[in-house]
């Protein structure tokens, strides 16, 4: 670990002179300076808040800046209160990424040694990480994710004593933009991420690893009820309607319904400043006629507002960073059933902008006093190599965004005139139990995970108690934390299945599983037979889920349980596949079944078993994917790296991402316009298989890979190989030289292709339905 020299800590103390305190004029940056197009100098930190444009009523404070702090990309606390920040300092160096691979990431903490609520001093703790995404603090040490791999370090006075391979494949493919990151510690005690289908969680001295349902790409958050949020770089906001434990006992379910859903429709954004340097600012509706981004393509860093803090108005809010046009975006969702959907809070303006084109907001926390902690990248690239532009290089170049490379902010957010007093964290259980009804959703979070992580059994008979309380809150917290001691018991989880409140009822649904067994599984299925009987609609889908563990004892009570739900909910998509979510390796014969007894083929339930017994059908036409493997290995490693994060492992797209490779018309047609394509992208809408995809079933743009110097015409050739000839595919061979001469005709040419222009017109098929 580094120590820093004298002349070092003088410039800390120098730097210090800068901090800027809480900014009383809200005039200033209420109405900051108009932008020059031409220019983007480095903002002095203490100029950096006159730039931005805050939601009125609100205040910011910076809390940290360099040299304290350097290209940061998440942060933490720890029980103490400090701040502890994963810094990625080797990502792209230049627009051609030259030193991506110097190890000079690291975690540091930064502490307030003076109590004024600004960040005085600096602590490394590991040091030489090549491009660190994410870290945890979990019991006596902390997970880092340094790609491809992720450790746990065991730390002793803030010293990495010991390093562990917890997973040699915690980015297994996919590049920068597109690999898994987040570690987020959610309500049932997993570990969480964006961009990946795998949970973890530490017991004894072993890793525990499972599936999870994959969702997002930068960025991961819970609300107070533990249903996980993400998005992508051009959505706003998604999220799942369940808990995430749940839906993950069938693998032959492939996005079960209320997972990943669109939570916010809108994607209009409003920067206060001309946003030309995005990378497809050159194509026609992605910038305004004043130069301004018109939708989101940098979506970022979503939070769940839990802090208390800001009042009725803000509870169930979310924000939203949006690094590409210096802004954070405020949204207002709200819940209805099982959906949970949401808008944009003002339309014509942000939560937060600035008019300085190196403000990049890239995660958002909430913190121990209820503020809303921004994490600011500061610098001028934040697009990859993989898919940098032409016409981005240029403006990089234009304004000079390369250097410097050793900037960084954290601010945070807060209503004017409010006291911050930040919750500490006491070594007494018991009073550490009281915090889990804390009005803070992270004093809530942070006092089940110490306690969790140190498990102190005098605690117990308080958790026990605690579970009786009035407040929803402390009621769920009491129930998990117990559940991460090991003791949580049948009889507790049955009373509450029968409590008053929903939310209540919600988490005992989801943790049943937990403590089903041999003795006491027809108890529970008495108490879910009765939910169903009482038409606790809301309900019903957790009982599908919740089925599965019965299922494991007794086949036939488990299957009446999911008769009486597809007989009473038969249209409803989410109890149909949470009834499809028990049917692992039978679901041929299940489906004869439910024939049998509900005959009509237009029944969402039975729709549902149909098309899951269709992809099962469908899959074994595939190609071995071992022997295409085999002939074309750098197609399969690109596929693995840049392709596979949009249309999926097994060709047939992902959700608000990208269309199927598998059977498409375009995959199996004619190769000129699959090389056109991979070398100069394609703007949707995209019509495969009758199906016209478009936003927001889909992004709205491939970027092309023509100015990658990356990735060679052989190259190319191999990864279209690879896809013309996997799964269903049967398209015939592309080589090097196709490539080649392709690119000699399209050299001029700067914009992705429509389907028209490629001779493949896109109207929709009206017999063409989907489920």
């Amino acid at each position: 670990m580094k120590k820093y020299s004298y002349i070092f800590l003088l410039l800390l103390a120098v730097a210090g002179l800068y901090q800027c305190t809480t900014h009383k004029l809200l005039a200033t940056y209420n109405n900051p300076p108009k932008a020059d197009i031409n220019s983007s100098p480095v903002v002095p930190p203490n100029e950096s808040i006159s730039k931005m444009k805050l939601e009125p009523g609100m205040a910011i404070k910076m809390i940290a800046s360099e040299p304290l702090i350097s290209t940061p990309v998440a942060i933490t606390f720890d029980k103490n209160g400090r701040i502890w920040a994963l810094e990625m300092e080797d990502y792209m160096p230049d627009t051609a990424g030259h030193g991506e691979n110097v190890p000079n990431g690291k975690v540091v903490i930064l502490t307030d040694k003076n109590k004024d609520g600004v960040m005085d001093e600096r602590k490394v703790v590991i040091d030489s990480l090549v491009m660190p995404r994410a870290f945890c603090l979990v019991e006596n040490g902390i997970l880092v994710a340094e790609p491809p791999r992720l450790y746990y370090y065991d730390l002793v006075n803030d010293k990495a004593v010991k390093r562990t391979l917890v997973d040699a494949k915690y980015t297994d493919g996919g590049n920068v933009e597109h690999q898994p990151n987040g570690l987020y510690r959610a309500l049932d005690n997993w570990i969480y991420n964006a961009n990946s289908n795998k949970r973890y969680r530490k017991k004894g001295d072993q890793w525990l690893i499972e599936k999870a349902h994959e969702k997002g790409q930068w960025g991961i958050s819970q609300d107070d009820q533990g249903r996980m949020y993400a998005n992508d770089n051009s959505t706003n906001l998604q999220g799942d309607y369940f808990p995430p434990s749940l839906g993950l006992t069938n693998k032959n379910l492939r996005d079960p319904a209320g997972f990943n859903e669109r939570t916010v429709a809108d994607n209009r954004t409003f920067p206060i400043r001309p946003t030309p340097g995005v990378n497809r600012g050159y194509m026609k509706g992605v910038l305004d006629d004043s130069l301004r981004l018109v939708n989101f393509t940098a979506a970022c860093g979503p939070m769940i507002y839990r802090g208390a803090l800001f009042g009725p108005d803000y509870a169930f809010n979310a924000f939203v960073a949006e690094p590409s046009a210096n802004l954070i975006k405020r949204d207002i969702l709200t819940e209805k059933g099982n959906v949970v959907k949401g808008r944009e809070a003002y339309h014509g303006r942000e939560f937060l902008a600035s008019v300085d084109e190196r403000f990049r907001p890239v995660s958002l926390y909430d913190g121990p006093d209820g503020a809303i902690y921004v994490v600011d990248m500061y610098r001028g690239i934040i697009q990859h190599k993989t898919y940098l532009t032409p016409y981005l290089a240029g403006e990089i170049d234009k304004r000079k965004l390369t250097q410097p490379l050793s900037c960084g902010r954290l601010y945070k957010v807060y209503p004017e005139g409010k006291k911050l007093v930040s919750v500490t964290f006491p070594n007494d259980p018991l009073k550490l139990v009281a915090l889990l009804g804390n009005p803070n959703g992270y004093v809530r979070d942070k006092a089940q995970q110490i306690l969790v992580d140190g498990k102190p059994q005098q605690a117990i008979p308080a958790l026990r108690q605690a579970m009786q309380s009035a407040n929803p809150l402390l009621v769920t917290h009491a129930l998990w934390t117990l559940e991460g001691f090991g003791v949580l018991q049948a009889d507790e989880v049955l009373t509450l299945l029968k409590a008053q409140q929903w939310n209540i009822r919600m988490q005992a649904l989801t943790a049943s599983p937990e403590v089903i067994n041999k003795s006491n599984y027809r108890q529970f299925a008495d108490v879910l037979q009765q939910m169903v009987a009482n038409n606790d609609t809301t309900a019903a889908p957790y009982v599908g889920y919740v089925t599965d563990a019965i299922q494991q004892f007794d086949k036939k009570t488990g299957d009446e349980l999911l008769f009486s739900l597809a007989k009473k909910y038969p249209k409803n998509i989410f109890v149909s596949d949470a009834i499809v979510s028990n049917l692992q390796g039978r679901e041929e014969a299940f489906q004869k079944e439910m024939l049998a007894y509900l005959p009509d083929t237009a029944l969402t339930i039975n729709k549902r078993i149909g098309r899951v017994v269709t992809a099962i059908e469908e899959a074994k036409l595939n190609s071995d994917p071992k022997l295409m493997a085999k002939y074309y290995p750098k197609g399969v490693a690109i596929f693995g790296t840049v392709c596979k994060t949009c249309h999926g492992e097994d060709g047939n797209g992902v959700a608000s991402l990208a269309p199927p490779l598998n059977k498409s018309e375009i995959v199996n047609g004619n190769k000129t316009v699959m090389i056109s394509i991979l070398l100069k992208g394609l703007n949707g809408p995209v019509k495969i298989a009758g199906h016209v995809y478009k936003a927001p079933e889909i992004g709205g743009e491939m970027p092309g890979f023509a100015d990658n110097k990356d990735f060679t015409d052989d190259d190319l050739a191999q990864v279209m190989n690879f896809v013309r000839r996997s799964w269903q595919n049967k398209g015939d061979k592309v080589t090097a030289k196709d490539v080649m001469n392709e690119r000699k005709k399209l050299e001029s040419r700067q914009k992705s292709f429509t389907m028209d222009e490629l001779g493949m017109p896109v109207k929709e098929d009206p017999s063409i339905k989907t489920n």
